[in-house]
Order: structure tokens, then C-alpha cells, then sequence
């Protein structure tokens, strides 16, 4: 009697294909993502050092240098509270370009030419951001554009900031700019600030705390902080100016980026970024993105979340308001040489209750040089979305086996003894 075991080999082909199919295509939506994984887990490094003040033994202001220095090239961001709230970038192609200072024309009426890089002629690229009020008013719509009462605007270039030596923290490259408003009839600053937090980065990687920002060494990252403010009216939403300085010649276009992913922020499906379009042979571009989401407590959650929304950038004669330090780089002529346009981001909609309860809110942005980061598939929902995918294509796959071991059994060598 002869017995097939070609019955067997099929069962054991089947085992196969299933155990091979439930790695495949978790596999190749892996390698889908490799990018962005890339993006997370390195890409280039920076040494990144932070200098206050440099050369200047007083701390009554607050000029906070952060020199990240990569392959043949160096980013320069220069943060201060010298009046309102301002950070400058300069790209240079050289490892050891250093940032001068004079103070003495720096604290002058007329600031130009008080910031400068050497050697003369490395930058190959600057922009600045500067924010410039915070206004505050009445409204119930929670999607349109503000409307309702507005309330007189709290101008940051009159704050009185505290010292940086308090909030410096040169181990985890972070900073607090925090200030309160000197002229306040109403009372609103009387146990409230308003904060500006940077953190620089020696590499690429992603945020822990809400909303996770996904960061490159290219990058540094502003958060907008307010702080037991008190609200002047029971619907009180908030709205922060920004305004951004670009180079004569180039422009900045407002972008919205929309993703299916949630993970890293649970619900915000959307990006916004305003990227620079560079000028005909520049070489360089910069970004400033955020997620349209700020949070109304100081440990972030799904739970205190508040929507935010942007307007239309202005662009139309748009002057640079107050004074900043990106005077003291640009120069006075800013009207004449660089594109200037302004963007307001509102806080509040139907959760903008919370900041009323809470007494806090909080906003992140990043701001880098070239190309922003972009958040791919996490490899969480690579795996679930392999495995909803793939548990069909297993399922068809060992059908079709089965029939045919069935086929093959039904005409199989076996010959039964008469």
C-alpha cells in the first residue's frame, strides 16, 4: 500500500504562507515609513551651546545667543525681550562664525548695526519672528473670525521681563522668557504672567509633552504661555500677533498639512506652517509651523485641549511695529529691504472655557532652518493598519490552499487494496 504525503507538504506550505503573510505586510508598511522614522530616531546633529548676554556683565536684560553648530555650517537663533518678543535666525556656511554684540548702540535710540555676525559676509541667510500683542475680546463664534468686544491689546513691547539667570537651564537647553504688563489698570497681571518657554535641539526626535511636536537639529521650539491672566470679560477668547520678517525677495506662504494620524495628538488632524519661498538663487529657507491645538493646564492632555485657529496672512504694507532687536540686525530701512507679514492665531472656540476655569494656556510652534519636519505614520498605527489589511489577505491565501490540498487529496496517488 503506497500512501501520498504530498497532503503533507501542502499543510506545511499552508503553515508557511500564513506565518509568512502575517510578517509581510506589517513589513513593507514599515518600509513605507522608513522615512519618517528616520526623521524621529536621528538624522543630523548639532553641538548646541547658549550664551546670555554675551559680553555683558548686567542681567536687566535678557539677550539669550544659541549657537548650533553642524557639518561646515553654523544656525544662529537670537532670543530677547529687548523690547517685544523677538527671535532672529542667520545660517552660515562656516563652523566658526560668532555672534558680536555692541550694547552701547544696542540700548540707543537708533539700534541698527548693534547685531552682527563675523567673519563679515557668512550669513547666507536670515529671517526673524517677532510677537507683538496679545489681544483679548468677547466672542461665542468659535470658528470665524473674532468678532464681538475687543478689549484693549496688551503690547509686549511695554512688559517688564524677569531675569533669564532664573529660568536658564543650559543642560536641557530651555529658557523662559516671563513677563508681566507695567501699565495695568485693570488688574489682570496682579498674580499673572505671560511666558515665552524656547527649548534648542542637538537632534531630530519628538516632544514628550502634548502636542509632541516632531523636531529636527534644524529647529528650536517657542512656547506661549499665559499664566493666571485675568480674564476681562465672562467669554474672554485670546489672540496672539505674530509678525515674521523675511528677506526682500521672498515671501512666506501660509500652508494647512492634514494627516489621518492621531496618535501623537489625539483629534488634530491638521499641521499649519508658514514656509518661506526663497529668492531667486538663495540659499536658504525657513518655517514656522505649529499644530491647531494649545491646552488649558500645565500637564497637557486630550481632557484641557483647545482648538486654535489662524487667519489670513497680511501681507499688504506691513511695517515692523515697535522696537526689537531685529532692528538692531536689519536695520532702519526695514519697509524697504524685507518682506514683512503678519499672522494672528486666535485660542478659545467652543473649548476656549477652559482657559476661564483653569486660569492657564499654552502654545507651541517650532521655528528651523530649511525644509519643515513631517509627521508620517506611527509605527502603532503602521501595525494596526497592517494587520486590518493583512488578516484578509491571509484569510484569502489559506482558503485557496485548502481548496487545493483538497483538490490535490481528491486526486492524490493513493490506491486502495481491492
Amino acid at each position: 500500500m503506497r500512501v501520498s504525503r504530498r497532503g503533507g507538504s501542502v499543510c506545511n506550505i499552508v503553515t508557511k504562507m500564513l506565518a509568512g503573510g502575517s510578517l509581510l505586510l506589517p513589513g513593507l508598511w514599515l518600509l513605507a515609513s522608513f522615512p519618517g522614522l528616520l526623521a524621529e530616531a536621528g538624522g543630523e546633529r548639532r553641538k548646541v551651546t547658549l550664551q546670555y548676554n554675551p559680553g555683558l556683565a548686567s542681567s536687566s536684560v535678557n539677550l539669550l545667543h544659541v549657537r548650533a553648530v553642524g557639518h561646515n555650517d553654523t544656525l544662529h537663533y537670537v532670543w530677547s525681550s529687548i523690547g517685544a518678543p523677538a527671535v532672529l535666525l542667520l545660517y552660515t556656511r562656516s563652523e566658526h562664525s560668532a555672534l558680536r554684540v555692541n550694547w552701547t548702540k544696542l540700548f540707543s535710540s537708533s539700534p541698527a548695526g548693534a547685531l552682527w555676525i563675523e567673519p563679515p559676509g557668512s550669513v547666507l541667510y536670515s529671517t526673524g519672528v517677532v510677537f507683538t500683542k496679545v489681544f483679548e475680546y468677547n466672542g461665542a463664534n468659535a470658528s470665524a473670525l473674532p468678532e464681538g468686544q475687543f478689549y484693549p491689546p496688551y503690547d509686549l513691547a511695554g512688559f517688564s521681563w524677569q531675569s533669564l539667570n532664573r529660568t536658564l537651564n543650559r543642560t536641557a537647553l530651555t529658557a523662559t522668557f516671563r513677563g508681566v504688563d507695567t501699565s495695568d489698570p485693570g488688574g489682570a497681571f496682579r498674580n499673572g504672567t505671560i511666558s515665552f518657554k524656547v527649548t534648542a535641539y542637538e537632534q531630530s526626535s519628538r516632544d514628550g509633552p502634548l502636542p509632541r511636536l516632531l523636531h529636527t537639529a534644524n529647529s528650536s521650539k517657542v512656547e506661549f504661555i499665559m499664566d493666571q491672566v485675568a480674564p476681562r470679560g465672562n467669554g474672554s477668547r485670546f489672540l496672539l500677533e505674530v509678525v515674521t520678517v523675511e528677506e526682500k525677495g521672498g515671501r512666506k506662504r501660509l500652508r494647512s498639512v492634514r494627516s489621518i494620524d492621531d496618535e501623537f495628538t489625539p483629534t488634530i488632524f491638521e499641521m499649519a506652517q508658514l514656509v518661506s519661498e526663497p529668492r531667486n538663487n538663495s540659499l536658504g529657507s525657513s518655517f514656522f509651523q505649529w499644530k491647531t491645538t494649545a491646552y488649558g493646564s500645565r500637564d497637557a492632555s486630550r481632557e484641557n485641549a483647545i482648538r486654535c485657529h489662524y487667519h489670513p496672512l497680511q501681507t499688504a504694507n506691513r511695517t515692523l511695529p515697535g522696537p526689537s532687536i531685529l532692528h538692531a540686525y536689519f536695520g532702519e530701512g526695514l519697509g524697504h529691504s524685507l518682506t514683512i507679514a503678519a499672522i494672528n492665531i486666535s485660542f478659545g472656540g467652543e473649548d476656549g472655557e477652559i482657559y476661564a476655569e483653569k486660569g492657564y494656556l499654552s502654545w507651541s510652534a517650532l521655528l528651523g532652518f530649511g525644509v519643515p519636519p513631517e509627521d508620517t505614520f506611527s509605527p502603532l498605527v503602521i501595525a494596526i493598519m497592517a494587520v486590518a489589511l493583512g488578516t484578509p489577505v491571509v484569510l484569502l491565501v489559506a482558503g485557496g490552499m485548502v481548496v487545493l490540498f483538497v483538490r490535490r487529496t481528491r486526486y492524490s496517488e493513493y490506491q486502495p487494496i481491492n
